[in-house]
Formats: C-alpha cells, sequence, structure tokens
C-alpha cells in the first residue's frame, strides 16, 4: 500500500485526484498507476485503469488470477468492472468512497473470485466485504492478515483518506 500511496503524492502534485494504484504478482511490483485524467483529457485514466494496462503489459495476458491490485481509494464501477474482465485474484482498498464506491451496487462488480480487504474501518463498517465478521469462511486469510495488524490498516486507510480530503479541502 506504501508504492500506491507514493502514486497517490505523485498524482496530487500533478494537479490530479490524489489516488495511487500498484499491481502484486509473486511478490514483484507489476503495475503502477495514478490518476491521469485531467493531463490525458481521458475520463477512464484513473489510476486502477492505469496499472491494469500496465500489469497486463509486464504478464503479457489479459488476467490477473495471482495478482493483488493495491488502491488507495475504493475502485469506481468502472475501475471494479476491469477488475472483473482482469480476473483480478485480490483487491486491497485504504479509504472507503461512500459516494462512488463499486461498493454501492448490487450484485457485485467484481469478480466472484476475487477476494477483497479493505482497511478502512470505521468507514467501512456498512460494507459486508470490508467487515471481517462477515466475510466468507473462504477468506479467513484476509481476515487474520487484517486482524494482526489492525493499526497499521488503520493508519493505512486514514493517511488514504487524508490525501483525498486534504486535496479537495485546498481546492475549496
Amino acid at each position: 500500500m506504501r508504492a500506491a500511496l507514493q502514486q497517490a503524492q505523485e498524482a496530487a502534485s500533478e494537479g490530479e485526484i490524489p489516488i495511487g494504484a500498484v499491481v502484486v504478482c509473486n511478490d514483484r511490483i507489476i503495475g503502477v498507476g495514478h490518476n491521469m485524467t485531467e493531463r490525458l483529457d481521458d475520463p477512464t485514466a484513473h489510476a486502477e485503469m492505469i496499472a491494469l494496462t500496465s500489469a497486463c503489459n509486464a504478464i503479457g495476458g489479459k488476467y490477473l488470477n495471482d495478482c493483488t491490485l493495491y488502491v488507495t481509494v475504493e475502485p469506481c464501477p468502472m475501475c471494479a468492472a476491469a477488475l472483473n474482465w482482469a480476473q483480478l485474484g485480490r483487491l486491497v482498498y485504504g479509504a472507503a468512497d461512500p459516494k462512488r464506491g463499486y461498493s454501492l451496487y448490487e450484485p457485485s462488480l467484481l469478480h466472484p473470485r476475487t477476494q477483497v480487504t479493505a482497511l478502512c474501518t470505521a468507514s467501512c463498517s456498512t460494507q459486508p466485504d470490508a467487515r471481517p465478521d462477515l466475510w466468507p469462511a473462504s477468506q479467513p486469510e484476509a481476515a487474520s492478515s487484517l486482524a494482526t495488524d489492525s493499526s497499521r490498516a488503520a493508519s493505512l486507510a486514514d493517511e488514504c483518506s487524508r490525501l483525498v480530503s486534504d486535496f479537495f479541502a485546498a481546492r475549496r
């Protein structure tokens, strides 16, 4: 998540909404991205889309079954659908997006086998895939890894949320 935060800070320094993403496969970063919608005049140039394209180019294929996407903010529906098509293995996000996040939609826009870990706590408490007590038995490793280091997860989630909040506060 630290690498995704670095990408988000890079986006902020370019005047973009500070969202960053990295794709990791076999303990190696294979794709990185940050928002580039303003620079490219492209409403689809979200951090997740840039990172997905980079990762798919790195592995020479369109499926990311064995990969994890770390993103600083919960993906929007467009990005979640792209993650579905890529059959992403795992999604980890820092801050919830209660206005535009994919979790607002039912059924889930993610691939059925994608495991989700939300680092946020209070802001995610109503989202089923963010609450360890509601995770299916097939995701015990996600629950245990989050529970063992919950203070670090909360700190990262707060940092992700603060980046976006500070960005918009400065523009008001």
